[in-house]
């Protein structure tokens, strides 16, 4: 049920974390505030392609 994920970087878009989420319960795009090390700043990560 569960399927992987990854969170880009919408500054840089780099792919720079892994996830897994329930398809069937969160049907909308995940998005996250979190740490790129490739920008040095917290930005916002939108799930991607795996």
């Amino acid at each position: 049920m569960r399927d992987q994920i990854v969170l880009a970087c919408e500054q840089c878009k780099r792919k720079n974390y892994r996830a897994s989420r329930n398809k069937k319960v969160s049907t909308e795009k995940l998005s996250q505030k979190k740490f790129c090390p490739a920008c040095r700043t917290h930005t916002m990560h939108k799930e991607g392609k795996v």
